[in-house]
């Protein structure tokens, strides 16, 4: 049976962030992620993870400036010293809080520039990044984004994710596999799950309805049967419910009833 995580960052949004870990655990969850905890100190968060008996299991490094459209600075010329700044400032959280992963953000191409130009830069902030979280016990992820919703976002591809995974070659960094994101850019998830789980380089797996990431009980994307496919394929982490409630989170939740 799927292990289920509320991303605090998009459910519960009629509560303020530090109210959501109550609401989450009324609804059962024992598991949570989220985005950008940066603006609470982690001495907070962590109370209300010990107050309600919850896991974090993911957080994002912080993005840049999200207000100026930044979303991640791995491939961004002239930002290594944010970038690894970002890069502690997480595992501080992380350690803090007892999340086993980090999400590092790609970022968006400049104006102009090419991808493969862009490569060598990734591949150097990550190699350092997955040293850093390796000498802290931790694990990195990356994720491919659809280009709907991140318009211009450096990692937008499966393949293009796992060549950079295995061109950084770190046994700590794995892939952050979004179904409203890989269904949106490309499909055949079924596929690409079999093989990732294989392989051994699935981290973490988030889902939202497609195309208008709302609950996954509607539109084209089969939540269902993917999610008895992670059982037969044996998957024993975490499944993020990252989507956009239609109306209020627990009203909303009668999809998950049938795998809880």
């Amino acid at each position: 049976m799927p292990r289920f995580a509320a991303n605090l960052s998009l459910l519960y949004n009629e509560h303020e962030f530090l109210d959501r870990f109550a609401a989450a655990a009324a609804d059962g969850f024992d598991a949570v992620e989220f985005l950008f905890p940066y603006e609470h100190p982690p001495e907070a968060i962590a109370e209300r993870l010990r107050a309600h008996g919850q896991k974090l299991v993911l957080l994002n490094a912080p993005p840049g400036d999200w207000d100026a459209a930044e979303r991640g600075l791995a491939c961004l010329p002239g930002r290594e010293d944010e970038f690894r700044a970002s890069v502690d400032t997480a595992i501080r959280y992380a350690t803090a809080l007892g999340s086993p992963r980090i999400h590092v953000m790609s970022g968006v191409l400049p104006p102009g520039a090419e991808r493969a130009d862009l490569a060598p830069l990734w591949l150097t902030n990550l190699r350092w990044a997955c040293e850093q979280a390796a000498a802290a016990g931790l694990r990195l992820c990356i994720e491919p984004l659809n280009h709907r919703d991140m318009p211009g976002y450096f990692l937008h591809r499966h393949q293009q994710a796992l060549a950079l995974i295995h061109a950084v070659g770190a046994s700590n960094l794995g892939l952050q596999m979004d179904w409203y994101h890989y269904q949106i850019s490309e499909g055949d998830l079924a596929m690409k799950l079999r093989r990732v789980i294989a392989d051994g380089v699935l981290e973490h797996i988030q889902l939202a309805g497609v195309p208008d990431r709302h609950e996954p009980d509607e539109g084209e994307l089969r939540v269902d049967y993917l999610l008895s496919l992670l059982d037969e394929l044996g998957y024993a982490g975490h499944v993020g419910c990252e989507y956009r409630p239609r109306a209020g989170t627990s009203a909303g939740l009668g999809w998950l009833d049938a795998w809880r």
